[in-house]
């Protein structure tokens, strides 16, 4: 007989521990529910800032260009890739510029009866350089094989990289200014800061040299003075953030 008390009030212990355990869980989970919920219904708003900069563009990039003709797609072949390997040597000697293929392409020509009637080739080189003296006087002595096709100017990596570092501070300030400014315009204690994103303006094309300048600089052939623009890069921060009464954000 006391063997069977013992053993009821065990089991009535064993049960009273599952139900217990089983409820726990489940007011834990009413509770987080509830919080989720009452986050929700705390006011938000979505705010945005930006700050910008003009840069000096650092960089230029001449293009040398080799336009041939020939009566056979090996002809022409020949000649423009004898003229590339001649101009592309002289130019990877030169310190300070950086030199690399560009387009490269040959087709033929066909008369009115629409057979061909020739073949021509255009190929370019491409000089990159922080020292546009050394690239201008490059692309003199190039000239007369490789003519100059174009120019364009831009910022570099490595400089738009620490500009766009300084404008995320601004932006970032800028943005904390005003989620302050509008917590207490519509006479709320605080904020808080639900989800933030950061955006830059990447890269920008780069300003292409007026033509009649290229045309100067190809006839003459000799090294002409460069100089570089502006560049305008700009940094974004938009996010959302949760309005908090006073009693909240002093834990009161």
């Amino acid at each position: 007989m006391a063997h069977s008390v013992l053993f009821h009030k065990s089991l009535m212990a064993g049960l009273a521990l599952g139900v217990a355990l089983a409820v726990a869980p489940s007011a834990r989970a009413e509770s987080h529910h509830d919080s989720r919920e009452s986050r929700q219904d705390r006011p938000q708003a979505t705010l945005s800032a930006q700050a910008s900069a003009e840069v000096q563009q650092d960089t230029v990039v001449v293009t040398l260009a080799a336009e041939v003709s020939g009566t056979s797609q090996t002809q022409v072949s020949d000649q423009l890739n004898g003229r590339l390997d001649a101009v592309m040597k002289q130019a990877k000697g030169s310190d300070g510029i950086e030199a690399r293929s560009g387009n490269y392409r040959i087709w033929p020509m066909t008369d009115r009866d629409g057979r061909i009637s020739e073949w021509r080739g255009h190929a370019e080189i491409l000089l990159e350089s922080r020292d546009f003296a050394a690239a201008s006087k490059l692309a003199a002595q190039l000239a007369d094989r490789m003519p100059i096709a174009g120019m364009s100017f831009s910022v570099s990596r490595e400089r738009q990289a620490a500009e766009e570092q300084k404008l995320m501070r601004q932006a970032v300030k800028a943005f904390q200014d005003r989620a302050q400014d509008l917590t207490q315009a519509l006479g709320f204690g605080a904020y808080r800061l639900y989800n933030v994103d950061l955006g830059g303006a990447g890269d920008v094309p780069a300003a292409p040299m007026p033509r009649m300048m290229m045309s100067a600089m190809t006839a003459d052939k000799v090294a002409a003075p460069i100089e570089g623009g502006r560049q305008t890069l700009s940094v974004s921060v938009q996010g959302t953030i949760v309005l908090l009464p006073e009693r909240t954000a002093t834990g009161r």
